[in-house]
């Protein structure tokens, strides 16, 4: 399915979008399409890079926001799911719109005083955010072995879906 979606948003998208093939994040709710903007290309230091990059990602996301609506509103028909946008330009990934999903949880004490901790530090407004905000950590700094657990994953599926057909 992956190889599906990835097909059909290269083949609908307009070219000269991005740099390359767009890049396809799945999961059950949710089709997330980043692609790659041109580098900043600036005589300054960091912060002009920095301020041409927020400029570029800016312009685009204004200059293609009908376009990428129409798109998204097919391939929600197509397949099933939620589309969202984002891109990659000078090193930084945006998320232009995305799925807030509720996920329910159950904690024990000791892991709802971690929650609880971070809202009274004010790191987070509330559980959920602080949460969310645990999530985001763990995945920044676990990003390889995910990365790993994910193709791990992928070869599961393909081996799976070569073996025999249960149905019959």
């Amino acid at each position: 399915m992956e190889s599906e979606i990835r097909g059909w948003f290269t083949g609908r998208l307009p070219s000269g979008w991005f740099e390359g093939p767009p890049e396809i994040e799945l999961d059950r709710e949710e089709i997330a399409v980043f692609g790659t903007l041109p580098e900043p290309q600036g005589e300054g230091g960091e912060a002009e890079r920095a301020a041409l990059a927020d400029g570029l990602i800016r312009r685009f996301r204004e200059e293609t926001r009908e376009r990428r609506i129409e798109i998204a509103r097919e391939a929600e028909r197509k397949f099933q799911q939620k589309v969202s946008w984002g891109v990659v330009c000078g090193g930084e990934k945006v998320m232009f719109t995305t799925l807030s999903v509720p996920v329910m949880t159950r904690l024990r004490q000791s892991e709802r005083q971690v929650l609880d901790t971070l809202v009274a530090a004010g790191v987070a407004r509330s559980r959920s955010d602080a949460l969310a905000w645990c999530v985001r950590l763990v995945g920044k700094n676990t990003d390889p072995w995910l990365a790993e657990l994910r193709d791990a994953l992928q070869h599961v599926d393909r081996v799976r879906s070569a073996g025999p057909d249960v149905n019959s």
